[in-house]
């Protein structure tokens, strides 16, 4: 398959000259992917396109109201399906695995990302991938109203952890400025996704300060979560939510890695670094992606041979 990369104007051109859209999220969907689909999809029906975002079972509560009113529940012969802050095919959900090579286009910001679509518009300098549609609605002349830019401020802000990570840049901040200027509402969101913790994540990060490993002299850490674990603390996926951003924030830490098990078998793991260090370079390992500060993967193994596994990964890469 001969494969294009575009750039900003090519994939507002293509976007501007398809019709009837569908719009893919990864697994574990989080505030970027969900963000970012619901902002695209507002912009491409603004301009008077069919557009929606394929129903993704795995969306939780905390960002779910992004979705409300844009989705559909499968894709259709004929649809022009995109994918958006997808680094990889195993990044889909298993319901949308079989839709892989029907994708047309390609939205991402990983720089580890692997190429897997006709036409793709990657762009690992933007901190997140709602700064890179923000940039394609201004291609298409969209002017953003305030769902447009609660969507885009809510991809942008988690993604940067509230602007605190090295990814944020003067056009991160540049577009958090031009989505308060649209009406998003940015008090109210920092708190909701910011300020605000469950008494049963606030057990969990307990749990994991008694459980973590500290390795190579205090400067990595790894953390196994067991499934049974989440389950005794009553935690939900939001109270999960970035959860592998805590071990990286004891002092000395310079790059951290925690393990998830999902239930069926595998590990998620999720690798979080300062400047200096790579995430990709432990997670590549494995299969997966990302950024130098943030990166993930998933094991086919039990969490306890991941977690050796994952360990071996760390010490090589620090």
């Amino acid at each position: 398959m001969m494969k294009k990369s575009l750039t900003r104007a090519e994939a507002a051109e293509f976007l501007r000259s398809h019709d009837n859209f569908t719009l893919l999220s990864h697994r574990r969907p989080d505030g970027d992917t969900v963000g970012s689909t619901a902002a695209l999809c507002l912009g491409l029906r603004q301009l008077g396109k069919t557009a929606h975002v394929l129903h993704n079972d795995e969306v939780t509560d905390r960002f779910a109201w992004l979705h409300e009113g844009l989705t559909k529940a499968a894709a259709e012969e004929g649809d022009t399906l995109v994918s958006v802050d997808v680094a990889s095919p195993s990044m889909l959900p298993k319901a949308f695995a079989p839709l892989a090579d029907k994708i047309a286009l390609r939205i991402d910001h990983h720089g580890s990302s692997t190429s897997f679509t006709p036409l793709e518009l990657v762009d690992p300098i933007s901190a997140s991938c709602a700064e890179l549609i923000w940039d394609l609605l201004e291609a298409l002349e969209v002017r953003p109203d305030r769902a447009i830019a609660q969507a885009v401020y809510v991809g942008t802000s988690t993604d940067t952890g509230c602007f605190r990570y090295s990814n944020t840049s003067a056009h991160t901040f540049a577009v958090a400025a031009k989505c308060a200027q649209a009406g998003a509402g940015v008090y109210e969101l920092n708190q909701e996704l910011f300020e605000t913790n469950t008494l049963a994540r606030l057990k969990m990060q307990a749990w994991m300060v008694d459980h973590m490993k500290l390795l190579g002299g205090g400067k990595l850490a790894l953390c196994a979560i067991p499934r049974a674990v989440e389950e005794e603390l009553g935690v939900t996926q939001d109270d999960m939510d970035n959860i592998s951003s805590f071990p990286r924030t004891v002092a000395g830490v310079c790059m951290a890695a925690t393990l998830r098990e999902n239930g069926e078998g595998d590990s998620k793991l999720s690798v979080r670094a300062i400047p200096g260090y790579d995430a990709t370079a432990v997670t590549e390992k494995f299969g997966g992606g990302g950024h130098k500060g943030a990166a993930g993967a998933f094991l086919h193994l039990p969490l306890a041979e991941a977690a050796a596994a994952v360990e071996k990964a760390l010490v090589e890469e620090a």
